[in-house]
């Protein structure tokens, strides 16, 4: 007979305390979280998520969100949503009030199980609310949506408008603005979610920015955006200035604000417009291109801007097809039976450790490339050195976004 006293194994994700709080909001976008149960503290520094035993075969993390299944084996701690009604579900009960008997399964599925939170404005996906019938309730649907969810502003958002600058297609449904603030790695980021958009995909890198030894460095940013690289290079790397430079009028203001914000505003000249039209030179000693699927039309100014004669880094962001890596082939008596059986090929891959070949190949026909441009430009040899690829997140299916750390520096005179 069963201990009713005995703990009950219950499966988690364990990852590092500075990333649990975005590995939170993801399960819980993706209805994968077990609200029954808290967080736990494990040793090492690490936190365990609970998650729902039911739903393991449906995880497929990010993959800048390193984590490990495990299996809470103390009592796992009642988390205190499983004492009151969860955020969704008070929102289905206040517009099932509100709408009375005009409910229906057609305007259960409309409503939304997930939304992003910043302060105090929730922003809805595209697909939400869509029905005719919402469009008649005029505001008093926002307004109850806001009240249920604890917010104050509502926001939906559409796809992303292709004039070049990702500007975002939002729509603010309740409220005066759409500026919101977004705390990452104590960094203070802010902007208009009707005009910009912030893109988590890339926390890694920004950590690894952080962690770069700058000190005294002159930086240029040539994709500045709101501030996702240049910020850390500023707060948290040391650099002594950064030129950041941006074309798109909304980001350059959410990018003054931080810049103030945090404190650094005198540690950093904006240059607003067309970076391939950047009038600096030889002033950097480590230069960022952070725009993918490619930043190489902004090589030639890259290299204008470097120290010509100390050179520097340049970190180039770049997409990189990599093809499917094929399973090992194993003696038939190491097969087990499902070997028999291929599993479907999503294009997830896992961004490991590994450098693959075709990364190494295309860093090393960037590194050629970078130099011939050096050596055109000033008239004497120059050499670059691999010090670092970077696998930030899987882009598309058999895509990577990789960053290249490239070490340019003047030949010594012989």
């Amino acid at each position: 007979m069963e201990d009713k006293d005995s703990p009950i194994p219950i499966p988690a994700l364990a990852t590092e305390r500075r990333l649990a709080q975005r590995l939170r909001e993801h399960l819980e976008e993706k209805q994968l979280l077990d609200g029954r149960y808290q967080l736990q503290q494990l040793p090492g520094g690490r936190v365990a998520l609970p998650v729902l035993e039911e739903k393991l075969s449906q995880l497929c993390l990010p993959l800048e969100m390193p984590r490990e299944l495990v299996w809470i084996q103390q009592d796992p701690v009642p988390s205190r949503a499983s004492r009151r009604r969860a955020p969704a579900q008070k929102l289905r009960d206040e517009l099932r009030r509100l709408l009375g008997g005009s409910w229906s399964e057609e305007l259960e599925r409309d409503v939304p199980h997930a939304w992003q939170r910043h302060g105090d404005l929730v922003l809805l996906n595209e697909d939400s609310f869509k029905a005719a019938l919402w469009e008649s309730l005029g505001p008093a649907l926002w307004e109850t949506v806001a009240s249920a969810l604890g917010a104050r502003r509502v926001a939906r958002r559409g796809r992303v408008l292709p004039d070049g600058m990702r500007t975002p297609s939002v729509t603010l449904l309740l409220g005066q603005d759409g500026w919101v603030e977004h705390v990452d790695n104590g960094i203070r980021y802010t902007f208009d979610v009707t005009k910009c958009m912030f893109s988590p995909g890339n926390i890694t890198e920004k950590l690894r920015v952080a962690s770069l030894p700058c000190s005294g460095e002159v930086l240029v940013d040539l994709y500045a955006g709101i501030g996702y690289f240049t910020l850390p290079f500023l707060v948290h790397a040391g650099a002594a200035f950064v030129h950041a430079c941006e074309w798109n009028v909304h980001a350059v203001e959410a990018l003054r604000r931080a810049l103030a914000l945090n404190g650094v505003q005198d540690r950093c000249r904006i240059h607003h417009g067309d970076s391939r039209q950047l009038e600096l030179r030889n002033t950097a000693d480590r230069v960022n291109l952070g725009l993918i699927p490619s930043s190489e039309e902004g090589w030639p100014v890259a290299c204008r801007v470097l120290k010509k004669d100390t050179g520097g880094v340049l970190h180039i962001h770049h997409n990189v097809e990599t093809p499917p890596v094929p399973p090992p082939v194993l003696p038939t008596e190491w097969r087990s039976p499902e070997a028999h059986h291929p599993i479907e090929d999503t294009g997830k891959e896992t961004v490991g450790a590994r450098i693959r070949p075709e990364w190494q190949k295309w860093a090393e026909a960037t590194a050629m490339r970078i130099q011939r441009l050096l050596v055109e430009l000033h008239g004497r040899p120059w050499h670059t050195r691999v010090l670092h690829i970077e696998a930030v997140k899987s882009y598309a299916p058999h895509v990577h976004h990789l960053v290249l750390d490239l070490e340019c520096r003047p030949a010594l005179p012989t």
